[in-house]
């Protein structure tokens, strides 16, 4: 490792420590989403039929609440029995395609619904999504 200093590296500190530019501050942003009222639920184990009616009543109640982020765990498929059925669609069976397609052809709950985004990877990355949640009109 060398202790050098270049001229350039210098000039270029000596640059942005007196300029006006300021840095984001990535703790506020963390900061922010700690205050968010957020819920998550896990679908693992559940039927197609049962998911959907869960979700539905888990959406709706969580907007009553004043809710304004949702984790939906839906996992990823890979342990579905759905291959060995040759009468059942091996995608849109599956929880991870036919939950968001259940909730963007509902009418009812995209009136609560603000945006559904992909989730982080500590949040179940590809097995689940956020729902972001409208604020609830008094």
């Amino acid at each position: 490792m060398k202790n050098k200093i270049s001229k350039k590296d210098k000039k270029d500190w000596d640059d942005f420590i007196s300029g006006t530019e300021k840095l984001p501050n990535k703790d506020l942003k963390q900061k922010q989403d700690y205050n968010k009222k957020k819920k998550l639920i896990d679908l693992h184990g559940f039927t197609l039929k049962e998911a959907n009616k869960y979700v539905e009543e888990f959406i709706l109640k969580s907007y009553e609440n004043n809710i304004s982020k949702l984790i939906i765990v839906t996992g990823k498929g890979l342990h579905s029995e759905n291959d060995k059925n040759p009468y059942v669609s091996q995608d849109m069976s599956i929880l991870k395609y036919s939950v968001p397609e259940f909730i963007t052809k509902n009418p009812d709950l995209m009136k609560v619904i603000r945006e559904i985004t992909d989730a982080d990877i500590n949040d179940g990355g590809s097995g689940a999504f956020y729902i972001y949640l409208k604020k609830k009109k008094i």
